[in-house]
């Protein structure tokens, strides 16, 4: 059996029989990674504190045919984003992001944009970005990287320009302008078209002031949230903790 490596973000670990864990990893170069680190549960593991959740680390691991796990041998820690999550509002949010890579990526499909996306949010906030902005914004990314993120600033029937508040159409995917929306159930306004521009010519900012104010937010927050909750069949597990 061949050792593998890759850079890998550890997105959750949890215990498995009195000295093991499970870790569920976004690789790099493999995507979603599931494996077993023996002995992690261990005084005095290898392991340290490598499979925190949300560390940067290098990952060595072996795997077997028809074998669904990997063996997981030794992680070098790379960089810790631990002390940010002392921060409860943040820890809850860090696991969301989790949560959503996990059931939006497919087991091993690499996805360079999303990885590079989620190590940018976490420096980001590292370095005393906005959560509530930041949250948006990798929501935003997610939803467009996966395919599923709707034209915002056209109508879906007519193709005109919508420069008043829309409608998100029944299976949201598209937006109805004001003449030309059936149902008039989920409003959208002109702002989520908007950061969405935004979010396209810029990364994600650290501090200073934001060029969305704090309604407007919470309006392109709804929309997205009904989004990824209308995709994933679900709501997703992390988001009651964020109420």
């Amino acid at each position: 059996m061949p050792l593998e490596q890759s850079e890998a973000i550890v997105l959750r670990s949890f215990i498995v029989g009195e000295q093991d864990k499970i870790v569920v990893l976004f690789s790099r170069d493999k995507g979603i990674i599931r494996g077993v680190a023996k002995g992690a549960r261990k005084f005095g593991s290898r392991f340290g504190c490598s499979l925190e959740p949300l560390s940067l680390v290098k990952v060595f691991y072996y795997e077997k045919e028809r074998k669904d796990l990997v063996t997981v041998s030794n992680c070098d820690l790379i960089e810790s984003f631990f002390e940010i999550q002392n921060d409860f509002q943040i820890y809850f949010t860090l696991s969301y992001f989790a949560e959503l890579i996990e059931e939006f990526s497919p087991t091993r499909a690499k996805d360079d944009t999303l990885y590079r996306l989620l190590i940018s949010i976490l420096n980001s906030l590292k370095g005393g970005g906005d959560l509530n902005f930041l949250t948006r914004y990798f929501e935003a990314w997610l939803l467009k990287i996966d395919g599923v993120l709707p034209e915002l600033n056209k109508c879906k029937k007519c193709r005109k320009i919508i420069t008043d508040p829309g409608w998100l159409s029944p299976k949201k995917d598209g937006v109805f302008c004001n003449h030309c929306a059936s149902q008039k159930k989920e409003g959208i306004k002109p702002e989520l078209g908007s950061f969405v521009q935004w979010i396209k010519k810029n990364t994600p900012p650290k501090k200073g002031p934001l060029p969305f104010s704090t309604p407007e937010l919470e309006s392109i927050k709804k929309t997205l949230q009904d989004i990824i909750i209308f995709h994933l069949e679900k709501k997703p597990k992390t988001l009651r903790y964020l109420k």
